[in-house]
């Protein structure tokens, strides 16, 4: 089998192509070894892209350091009932359209998520549930995060009672 340099270093174009598609001098098995390599570098692109865009640490709150007592601090002033928590559910699918980028299932794969880096929080993972408050998630979605696609949704497309709701709802997509 030839060398890539062997068959790359030819002088035209028309003389390469002709070397691999012939299967002459092991053009076949070069083209074979270019495929694996273009398959592979793909893959790693492919790898590299989701670890970079991927959710920022969960342990970093999004309420920056001089606000982030005060958002503790709030407390939902609603019961986390059935009721609520439908509210809530139709609040995130619809007229807040937290869906869109956080997915119907909350993992923060909604189609305008993806596009994000970083990537929209995922409401299934127990750990953020462990660690985020209902004050801090309220704060988000008053104010939006810095650095991040969240935007500022209430009062501008939701009100305080809805953000609530919202919040219900979220808090029972824990470890789905």
């Amino acid at each position: 089998m030839p060398s890539l340099f062997n068959v790359f270093a030819r002088k035209s174009i028309s003389d390469r192509k002709s070397t691999i598609l012939s299967g002459k001098n092991g053009g076949k098995k070069v083209m074979k070894l270019w495929k694996f390599a273009l398959v592979l570098a793909t893959g790693l692109t492919f790898m590299g892209t989701l670890a970079f865009a991927a959710e920022r640490d969960v342990n970093i709150p999004r309420v920056p350091p001089d606000q982030l007592d005060a958002a503790k601090a709030m407390k939902n002033p609603l019961p986390a009932t059935p009721d609520v928590v439908a509210k809530g559910k139709a609040v995130f699918e619809g007229k807040g359209t937290c869906f869109t980028c956080h997915g119907m299932s909350g993992k923060g794969d909604g189609d305008a998520g993806k596009a994000l880096d970083p990537t929209p929080r995922d409401f299934t993972n127990a750990k953020f549930h462990e660690l985020r408050t209902d004050g801090e998630m309220f704060w988000v979605i008053k104010n939006g995060s810095a650095g991040t696609g969240m935007i500022q949704y209430n009062p501008t497309m939701i009100n305080d009672e809805e953000a609530w709701q919202s919040i219900h709802y979220i808090r029972s997509l824990k470890g789905k």
